[in-house]
C-alpha cells in the first residue's frame, strides 16, 4: 500500500478516535476502509476487525511531513518483495 494512504487512513482514526496509530498499524487500518468502502459500494453488511497495535508519538515527524504535504511514496522494487519472499520458511 501507498505511505500517503495508509496515513490518510490513520489520520482519519486519530480525528474520530483520539488514537495517533503507529504507521505499522496504518496498514492495517487502511486496508479495513477499503474493504467498509467496498461493503458500502456493494451494499453488503460487515463486521471489519483490525489489530491497532502501539501508537504513533515516535513518529510525529512523519505526521508533519503528511500533513505539509511533504510526506512521498516510495515504491518497493517488486523484485526486492519477491526476493524476499523467496527467504521467507516454507509453513504446511
Amino acid at each position: 500500500m501507498a505511505q500517503l494512504t495508509t496515513f490518510e487512513a490513520s489520520a482519519l482514526v486519530a480525528r474520530t478516535r483520539g488514537i495517533i496509530p503507529a504507521p505499522e498499524s496504518s496498514h492495517a487500518i487502511r486496508a479495513a476502509v477499503n474493504h467498509a468502502l467496498q461493503c458500502r459500494q456493494t451494499g453488503r453488511a460487515e463486521d471489519i476487525l483490525f489489530t491497532l497495535s502501539g501508537h504513533g508519538h515516535f513518529e510525529m515527524g512523519a505526521y508533519d511531513q503528511y500533513f505539509a504535504g511533504k510526506l512521498e511514496d516510495h515504491a518497493y522494487p517488486s523484485e526486492d518483495i519477491a526476493q524476499a519472499l523467496e527467504r521467507l520458511p516454507k509453513v504446511q
